[in-house]
């Protein structure tokens, strides 16, 4: 499969070698550390890659895995580590008692207050939806997955989502200066923290297909024209400069650096590489934010959600990107028929996405996605068109918020990017 080696951890930028205090060490008071890690994974549709980075500590190697312990000691920043783990090595392996039938009752569907929230296959819920149950508390906010829905009955898995793959787990060496230079701060069990929080969701239970689209899943609060609510133009920044940069390396990697690419759904920004030398075409719904926009070579006006035909030829471009955008979708299946329409073969698709967006024009179902589900949706869109093959996911959470940032003072992380890419069958 394409991208085997894909690795977001060589894509993240380092800092200065040349002033590198030294190896990393272990314990040693006077240095810290700020570490990436990856765990990459497959599923029966596609491969995964989620990022989790640290933030600066002194290097504690009891917190990993002893294979990573050894080959992080005594190296410098930029290095990476990595081993695979076998299923039930890293995390615990699933047992049959993870999986339950239940009754139908014991699922509380005004769990969220306000909203009617049905059990639908391959979704995931807080155990606090099922307290009473299997020692399960209100407040429990641990996933469980619904694997079967019958009249009277459910059938639930409380395993990890990732119980019984076989994962790799990688880290990079960020940057490593000497303590008293800035924050410093203690670290737990870091297995723990890489998967656990979302990891695994994305995939599908058993290869089948995760039910989105019961329940109005495209419903958004605003019921006004699009053409009203975007008529006045927006010249800001959707993510933070971190983000768009790390947005901006996925991009040159995944994209041809010659050709013609399509920027759907396109607005001011289009988080490419400031140097990309592609004729980038812009879709979008003002064209004062186009024209704002320096990577645009041409830019067409058109509301998606009521005309989803694009108006250019078969096989027009050599790739097509669609960022932070892809949750105000109402007609996605129409829309992915026609990116694999205009797109040649073997071109990429790649959507980017963070938790970020404009609340009275998102979907229903993505406002009520866990974050990791999102990649799965997207993911759905593309299994359902049929015509993308080497399909892939990506998270990378935990990078600091850049200084000046108007979100400083509310998030200390950068914004998350999450992507989902796939290439144009031949």
């Amino acid at each position: 499969m394409r991208d085997k080696d894909f690795s977001g951890l060589s894509a993240i930028a380092v800092g200065d070698r040349d002033a590198t205090p030294g190896a990393l060490q272990s314990n040693r008071p006077d240095t810290v550390a700020q570490i990436a890690y990856e765990l990459s994974w497959e599923s029966g549709s596609a491969r995964h890659s989620d990022i989790l980075v640290a933030p600066h500590s002194h290097f504690a190697p009891e917190l990993l895995p002893q294979p990573l312990q050894q080959q992080l000691l005594n190296q410098p920043r930029g290095e990476v580590a990595s081993h695979v783990f076998g299923s039930g090595e890293l995390l615990a392996a699933a047992t049959p008692g993870d999986r339950l039938r239940i009754p139908g009752e014991s699922f509380d569907r005004h769990f969220i207050r306000g909203h009617l929230v049905e059990p639908r296959i391959g979704r995931f819920y807080p155990r606090g939806f099922i307290a009473g149950v299997a020692g399960c508390r209100r407040r429990d906010i641990r996933p469980l997955r619904v694997i079967g829905v019958a009249e009277n009955q459910l059938d639930i898995d409380l395993a990890h989502p990732l119980a019984g793959r076989e994962l790799r787990l990688g880290a990079r060496i960020l940057d490593s200066r000497k303590a008293g230079e800035g924050p410093v701060e203690q670290l737990q069990n870091m297995t723990q923290q890489i998967c656990n929080g979302g990891p695994g969701m994305q995939a599908r239970w058993d290869d089948q297909p995760t039910d989105f689209f019961s329940d109005s899943p495209f419903l958004r609060q605003a019921a006004e024209p699009d053409e009203v609510f975007y008529a006045q133009p927006r010249m800001v920044a959707h993510v933070d400069n971190t983000a768009s940069a790390q947005i901006g390396a996925l991009y040159r990697r995944l994209l041809p650096s010659e050709g013609r690419i399509l920027d759907l759904m396109s607005s001011l920004h289009s988080h490419l590489p400031g140097d990309y030398a592609a004729e980038v075409f812009g879709l979008g719904m003002n064209r004062a934010e186009m024209e704002a926009n320096p990577a645009l070579a041409g830019a067409v006006v058109q509301d998606l959600n009521i005309e989803s035909s694009l108006p250019w030829p078969d096989a027009s471009f050599d790739g097509a990107i669609c960022s932070l955008s892809v949750e105000y979708l109402i007609k996605p299946f129409a829309v992915f028929s026609e990116l694999a329409r205009v797109l040649r073969p073997a071109a990429p698709l790649v959507v980017t996405f963070s938790d970020r967006w404009f609340p009275p024009k998102v979907t229903r179902v993505w406002q009520f996605a866990h974050p990791f589900e999102r990649p799965g949706l997207v993911l759905e869109y593309f299994l359902r068109e049929g015509r993308f093959r080497d399909l892939h996911s990506y998270s990378l959470r935990g990078l600091p918020r850049p200084p000046g940032d108007p979100y400083s003072k509310q998030r200390d992380s950068s914004d998350p990017v999450f992507a989902v890419w796939g290439y144009r069958q031949p």
